[in-house]
């Protein structure tokens, strides 16, 4: 927090614009005909904040994003999909002038419907109106205390913004909870953390690790290092049943794991009782803004675009986009080092593919998992990623990392 960094990030990069006519199979296969449970749909990339973690790096709209009629469309074609439920999110979903008309086209349809925000400008008028258009939750970002918070966010007053956000959406009727992004500054404030959220009234807490992309990856220092891990899993068993004295569901993001002795402890709630490996392509389903479509909404888009709502149908786009294959079709075969020969490869499938590509370049191999540390650190060693090439300072971009063994009392 003291070390001396830029005062002002640099402009939001304008996003490059949508990638078209991308190539489909010529049929669909036994594999393909899963259906998305969940939808990711990012309906504008303009924000009000300027997060130094965003992959996006959000703040201007992108070019040729979707009318009101394109995207009322496509709330029809994610019907016909069957899909369950969809969370609007940025940028900032509430700055689209149609986000309460979306909201209810969902609705009515028969889709629940979540957004999930920084909250710099969700007021309580908005809150009521998104309310009656039927939106069942909103998901307010808390990223540490106040100072680590607006750190964080780039903007002063954000964390105040946020808990008035907090106040004004459950004032309206509506289901509150948060997210929070883990790294070296706001690992130590979970437990404090936690205590906020129980006294505004958070029914739910969901945490995910910071990834080295688009912003995050300009501050290599702030992000979490695999053995960080090791301490990380035992302060949030601690907190596990605290949030539960409090009515607050606490649960990892996909990029938070894997099997190590808290797996349970975490995943009591999905039918198997562990983790189960990546969604993307299978369950999920990723939406930008100008109509390409993604197994996962956080993937990035050169690599993992499948297709455009402008050139095909979301089905056909959903069944043979090319991308969409990857976590369908993957084995242990796709996987390398240390998940390749992991003993619980077959299940796991070296979990958020998301993770590994953007630290690695390439999928199948993720240094961020309980197990791998433990197993590590059983052995006197540790995995510590450095950064070995600059991110270009795009939306959806990365630089490159590589992971470096050493002793584990290296500090």
């Amino acid at each position: 927090m003291a070390a001396k960094r830029p005062r002002h990030l640099p402009l939001a990069p304008l996003a490059a614009p949508a990638r078209r006519q991308l190539p489909l199979a010529s049929e669909s296969t036994a594999s393909d005909r899963v259906r998305p449970i969940y939808c990711v749909w990012e309906i504008t990339l303009a924000c009000d904040l300027a997060c130094r973690h965003c992959g996006s790096r959000a703040g201007r709209a992108r070019p040729e994003e979707l009318s009101t009629a394109e995207c009322l469309d496509v709330v029809r074609q994610l019907g016909e999909l069957d899909v369950k439920e969809v969370t609007l999110i940025g940028g900032e979903a509430y700055l689209r002038p149609d986000f309460v008309q979306i909201l209810r086209a969902l609705h009515e349809r028969g889709i629940a419907t979540s957004t999930t925000t920084g909250g710099r400008g969700l007021t309580p008028e908005l809150a009521r109106r998104a309310k009656e258009a039927g939106l069942g939750g909103v998901s307010v970002s808390l990223d540490g205390l106040e100072a680590t918070h607006d750190r964080l966010r780039g903007v002063e007053g954000s964390f105040a913004a946020a808990l008035r956000a907090m106040a004004a959406c459950r004032d309206a009727g509506l289901r509150v909870y948060n997210n929070t992004q883990i790294n070296r500054l706001s690992m130590p404030e979970l437990p404090r953390l936690l205590e906020t959220l129980g006294a505004h009234g958070s029914s739910a807490w969901q945490l995910q690790l910071t990834v080295p992309m688009g912003r995050a990856a300009d501050e290599p220092e702030v992000l979490p290092q695999p053995y960080d891990l090791l301490e990380l899993f035992p302060v949030l068993a601690r907190l596990k049943p605290i949030a539960d004295s409090l009515g607050i569901l606490m649960f990892r993001g996909n990029n938070l794991g894997y099997f190590g002795p808290y797996e349970s402890l975490f995943q009591s709630w999905t039918p198997n009782g562990h983790y189960s490996s990546c969604g993307a392509g299978t369950s999920t389903l990723g939406i930008e803004a100008d109509g390409t479509i993604k197994g996962c909404p956080s993937l990035g888009t050169t690599a993992w675009g499948a297709g455009n709502v402008r050139d095909a149908p979301l089905e056909q786009i959903w069944e043979r986009g090319l991308p969409m294959r990857y976590t369908r079709e993957r084995t242990v075969a796709d996987l390398w080092g240390y998940c390749r020969e992991c003993y619980y490869a077959d299940v796991c499938r070296a979990g958020c593919t998301w993770m590994s590509d953007m630290l690695l370049g390439k999928p199948g191999n993720n240094p961020y998992c309980h197990h791998r540390a433990l197993e590590f650190s059983a052995r006197g060693l540790r995995e510590r990623v450095e950064k070995v090439a600059e991110a270009p300072g795009l939306p959806f971009d990365q630089g490159l990392f590589r992971i470096v063994q050493e002793p584990l009392a290296s500090d």
